[in-house]
């Protein structure tokens, strides 16, 4: 098993309210050269979350944290013209993100600054939303 030290949330960079799925993603990520989706996690629109890639594989979702983090994508992140980040969560992508991050902060036995966005540690956007306030809102001990 993998020594896991964080959890990197991202976003599809896709506009508000289209589908994708993790199987698009991973058709994506092959036409790029790799050898398939990066994030371990995606959560739908409906708040589905399917599996990526497995979690016993490093992702490759945050050059040079690859090795030792969880990648969660949710579908979105863009508003409906596709031309300025937006957090586009749907409250079913909220909901199964807070259980789906509280799950796997506790089975690696992380604490909340261990749970980052993307743009903490790249110069994007993603995802869309600042993830060190999501999780003091949620009020979950460290």
């Amino acid at each position: 098993m993998r020594d896991i030290n964080s959890i990197v949330i991202h976003c599809s960079a896709t506009p508000e309210g289209r589908e994708v799925t993790a199987e698009e993603i991973d058709r994506w990520h092959k036409e790029r050269g790799w050898s398939g989706i990066g994030y371990h996690y995606v959560i739908l629109l409906d708040g589905t979350v399917e599996v990526g890639r497995p979690i016993k594989k490093a992702g490759a979702h945050a050059r040079g944290h690859n090795a030792a983090s969880i990648g969660i994508c949710y579908i979105g992140g863009m508003n409906s013209s596709y031309t300025k980040p937006k957090d586009t969560r749907t409250k079913e992508q909220k909901a199964s993100m807070v259980r789906l991050v509280f799950e796997l902060k506790s089975r690696y036995n992380l604490n909340n600054e261990q749970i980052i966005g993307h743009n903490e540690i790249s110069s994007k956007a993603c995802p869309s939303f600042d993830v060190r306030e999501w999780v003091k809102s949620l009020n979950w001990e460290s």
